[in-house]
């Protein structure tokens, strides 16, 4: 406030007398010299004499190490003050410096004028007016930051104004704060790391910076160039609603990508579902467009993607297998889960490989500050979750377990095969996060899962999924941020087979995967942001080997050929404002995939079936010889149209590649499927994806609105002939038919973000069919036209609501109805050369009956005083509390010549659990 009074002042006493006289050229010589110094010694070699505050010296860090010669003093002076905040003007032989601001001699064009026209890039009255208000009206306000110093000529621009939004406690970045320049169309929040970047106007200009659970803060700002600021907030302790699913304000409605979603995964606590675990994939399948193929089923589709086109990252490593307990619960623990970004309308270009979505999973950090925890108790499984400060403020750790103790769930369970099983299973993360400095921060993360199950006496099955991803972020500038990734996942499945004969026998299969992404985000302006790349990633594949058990043993050691393949690809996108209400995002990915030896792959007949009668060579490959090269161009086109700042339209238009298929003949996927590489003699997927949307915000972004639709077009899907082996096949493709896929819908959410009563309402009517078709019998399907798929289900309605009756006492719903899913129905019998076989109706072609389910909870909150040693939640819910007994699966038996339909249910009874969480 002082600097600009005395620029207020100055401006007055020197208005009419303030001229800026030329002087005698000069040559000055400067060895390492500090700022002060160096206007000491022009005092001395010139008859000028200078007038400052000492401390604005102080503050610059200067140092200047070079010659003048034959130079002007303002020439000398422009230089010297360049790449600081000050400025000067000079009368006769003084020379009066200023900080930021500039001291005028004469009065600038419209000062007079009672109203000055408004746009983004202009600024609402003249900076001296805005100077007085800021001092006039605004006493309250703390003190004026300044951006940048006053320039000539500046008055009609905009500049980026970029930095970190931090914990003002704990010093950690806070992602989704929202940023607004209060009385402008121009908002952001920030990124996964805590930074922002916004367009203000120049000149003065109030900040509001947000994020729930903190308490909001105003930062008053006199902006005159690109510049830095950082902000701290404060946790507020006393505002807990409830929200969900939280976006934020206007981001929905206001960034370009569409169909994308954000889980808070500290937010789903109140949700009630089966025992009571909070699952972030379940939570989910609530939102619209994306489904599960039945009640406690692994995998789940996306916009009718089968469950192998969902690209699941764990801090930037895939995840093959995303359920423990037999799909009944996921393999990631949300006590030590961030958040989940769920890309599946426009997918950005740095993400490939997958057809239908991204859901990218966000770790917690350790609490970098003090010692730090959370656990839980449920009916099945325990939770405990460490946070630690391993350098105070700068490095920290997180360790997570969890683990099962009880398989009564199994006794629930509808079917007395299952009655005397056996199940169980662990995971634990360990996450170390280190900021070396303001610029570099790495990451690193370790996670393993283990499960153990036995449907029958004999029988052991095991799975687990290993990851580790090490992750350097770089600044190389306050523009240029860049990203250096590390991954390796692996997932493993076993199945022991011992009944004390010699038939007993080990069967397994084995994925590994290691990658390596360079990603950077560069800022060049106000309008283009860019965001570039490649990655490369190796799988090695052992598709399966069966060994005996005993030397006596009948069976025959089998093991098929390991498979490997390199996929790369390079990748560029350009978030591109056109003006305030149109938004671009042009992305374009180019991949390259390359199937590697050592391999012996077949050739078949050319216009023949791909059968065993139809092999004319074989070709043996050495190892690292290219098998087969695939890839292509893969453009990620997007734009929004803001109508107002609460409403807007946006489409986009997706094409993609995938080189990994899921080998499964099951409904739902199974841990035993294996995954098999793209090769010689199987081709990519690859899918075309329009969509378009409306988005509406109302009551003051309290309530969101979207309506969506797509239509997605997909080619080489993976089908599987009648009678397909799949389990150790040494020639997959004899049993595979590759077709075309067609998927469309609309997608209706209506989501409430706080109050009393909050959650969301939401309904998709969608359609997904497949075909194969060929000229060969044994590779046509439904005469070769379109049926639905196993997940086809029309209809579907969710409802999660969360009803407060206080701070601490809470009422949980959530309510989910959907259509029967296809299924083939035995129609009939014939004779054929004196035999009688079954006839069924085309594929696909009857549904069982509609799934709907209720489930309810109870959620008591400890109180809120800060000073305690822990912080309590109980959730008390009933799982399918009407009771319903939904189908799950039908099957047919053929009993003394007649065939009879039966059902299989999972949790046909409701199901009551307690769940208690501490945080301390």
């Amino acid at each position: 406030m002082k600097k600009i009074i005395l620029t207020l002042f100055l401006f007055a006493f020197y208005t009419i007398s303030f001229s800026q006289e030329k002087s005698n050229k000069i040559s000055i010589e400067f060895n390492n010299t500090n700022l002060k110094t160096a206007l000491e010694n022009i005092e001395k070699t010139t008859g000028y004499k200078f007038y400052f505050d000492e401390n604005w010296l102080t503050a610059e860090t200067v140092l200047i190490n070079k010659t003048y010669n034959n130079i002007s003093i303002e020439d000398l002076l422009n230089n010297l003050f360049e790449n600081t905040s000050l400025n000067y003007i000079i009368r006769n032989n003084e020379i009066i410096l200023t900080k930021n601001s500039k001291i005028h001699s004469s009065l600038p064009e419209g000062y007079f004028e009672t109203t000055v026209p408004q746009s983004d890039n202009t600024v609402a009255k003249p900076l001296f007016h805005q100077q007085y208000d800021a001092i006039a009206q605004n006493s309250s306000v703390p003190g004026i930051i300044y951006i940048g110093k006053e320039k000539k000529g500046g008055e009609l621009k905009s500049y980026t104004l970029s930095g970190f939004v931090k914990n003002v406690k704990t010093k950690n970045t806070l992602s989704n704060a929202t940023i607004r320049v209060r009385g402008k169309n121009s908002s952001t929040v920030t990124d996964n790391e805590g930074h922002y970047k916004i367009v203000v106007p120049y000149g003065l200009n109030y900040i509001d910076i947000e994020l729930v659970n903190h308490k909001k803060t105003t930062e008053t700002i006199m902006v005159y160039d690109d510049g830095k600021l950082d902000v701290s907030l404060e946790e507020s302790f006393n505002e807990l609603d409830e929200v969900v699913i939280k976006t934020s304000a206007n981001k929905n409605v206001k960034d370009v990508i569409s169909g994308v979603s954000t889980i808070d995964v500290e937010k789903i606590k109140t949700i009630p579902l089966v025992l009571g675990e909070r699952d972030i994939f379940r939570v989910a399948t609530t939102l619209p467009g994306i489904k599960t193929t039945g009640e406690g089923s692994a995998g789940f589709n996306v916009r009718g993607g089968k469950d192998d086109q969902n690209l699941i990252l764990l801090d930037n490593a895939v995840l093959y297998n995303t359920s423990h307990f037999l799909g009944f619960f996921s393999a990631v623990n949300p006590y030590t889960t961030s958040k989940v970004d769920i890309y599946k309308g426009s997918i950005p270009a740095r993400f490939g490989g997958r057809l239908s979505s991204v859901f990218d999973i966000a770790s917690k950090n350790g609490n970098p500050e003090k010692f730090s925890g959370e656990g839980g108790i449920g009916s099945v499984t325990s939770n405990l979750s460490i946070g630690a400060p391993i350098i105070k403020n700068k490095a920290s750790v997180l360790v997570g377990f969890r683990t099962t103790y009880s398989e009564w769930i199994l006794k629930k369970i509808d079917n007395e095969d299952l009655n005397n099983s056996q199940a169980a299973f662990f995971d634990g993360i360990i996450k170390y996060n280190h900021k070396i400095n303001a610029k570099n921060n790495i990451e690193s993360t370790l996670y393993y899962s283990k499960d153990r199950f036995s449907i029958s006496s004999d029988s052991v099955y095991k799975y687990s999924n290993a990851l580790i991803s090490l992750k350097w972020n770089h600044a190389f500038s306050e523009k240029t941020k860049a990203d250096f990734i590390f991954t390796n996942s692996q997932y493993k499945f076993n199945i022991d087979f011992d009944n004390g004969t010699p038939n007993s026998f080990d069967y397994g299969y084995k994925l590994n995967e290691t990658q390596f992404i360079a990603n950077a985000n560069y800022s060049l302006n106000s309008k283009h942001a860019f965001n570039y790349g490649l990655s490369s990633k190796l799988y090695n594949v052992e598709p399966g080997y069966l060994n005996p058990k005993t030397t006596d043993s009948k069976i025959i050691p089998i093991k098929i050929d390991d498979e490997k393949a390199l996929e790369s690809a390079l990748y560029f996108s350009d978030n591109y404002t056109l003006n305030d209400r149109i938004l671009i995002s042009l992305g374009l990915r180019y991949s390259t995939y390359s199937a590697l030896g050592e391999s012996t792959q077949r050739v078949y007949q050319p216009n023949a079936p791909v059968n065993d009668n139809n092999v004319i060579g074989t070709n043996y490959y050495k190892k690292n010889e290219v098998i087969k090269t695939y890839g292509g161009f893969e453009p990620r086109i997007a734009m929004r149209y803001l109508f107002t700042d609460d409403f807007s339209v946006k489409g986009s238009y997706d094409k993609t590649y995938q080189y990994i298929h899921l080998l499964t003949n099951n409904t739902t996927q199974s841990p035993t499927d294996a995954w098999k590489l793209s090769d010689l003699n199987i081709r990519p997927q690859e899918a075309h994806q329009y969509s378009l949307g409306f988005y509406k915000n109302l009551d003051n972004d309290n309530l969101e609105l979207s309506l969506e639709g797509y239509y997605k077009k997909s080619y080489n899907l993976l089908d599987y002939k009648v009678g397909a082996e799949l389990m150790l096949q040494e020639n997959t493709e004899t049993q595979l038919l590759q077709g075309e896929g067609k998927a469309y819908g609309v997608e209706l959410l209506l989501k409430k973000n706080a109050g009393k009563l909050n959650g969301w309402l939401g309904y998709t009517y969608s359609r997904t069919f497949i075909k194969s078709d060929s000229q060969f019998l044994d590779e046509k399907v439904n005469n070769g036209h379109y049926f639905p798929t196993n997940f086809d289900k029309p209809h579907e309605v969710s409802a999660v609501l969360n009803y407060k009756f206080t701070q601490r006492y809470s009422l949980s719903s959530n309510f989910v109805y959907q259509s029967g899913r296809p299924i083939t129905f035995p129609i009939g019998s014939y004779i054929y050369n004196g035999m009688e076989y079954t006839l069924y109706s085309d594929r696909n072609k009857y549904r069982i009956p509609d799934y709907y389910r209720l489930d309810i909870g109870f959620n008591i909150e400890g109180n809120h005083k800060i000073k305690k040693l822990s912080h309590s939640f109980w959730n008390i819910s009933i799982y399918n509390v009407l009771g319903r007994n939904n189908p799950y699966s039908i099957f047919f038996v053929t009993t003394n010549g007649q065939i009879k339909a039966y059902k299989t249910s999972i949790f046909s009874v409701p199901i009551p659990t307690i769940t208690y969480n501490i945080k301390f």
